[in-house]
């Protein structure tokens, strides 16, 4: 059973990373109205919140030994 929730846990983790790391930042960088430093600023910032954030929930899941 654990090994099951481990894998289940580990999909969801990697499906949230590629989401947080490369659709987001993709997206921001495709809006218009804004001028190209200032896309590239915002797609930067999510990106370092991200991996900063993912990293966290990262560490609290192997606390809980869920991965």
């Amino acid at each position: 059973m654990n090994t099951i929730r481990a894998v289940v846990t580990s999909v969801l983790v990697a499906a949230a990373g590629f989401a947080l790391l490369v659709i987001t930042p993709d997206r921001i960088l495709k809006l218009t109205g804004h001028a190209r430093s200032t896309k590239v600023f915002w797609a930067t910032v999510e990106f370092t919140v991200a991996i900063v954030a993912l990293l966290w929930g990262l560490r609290r899941l192997q606390q809980r030994r869920l991965v």
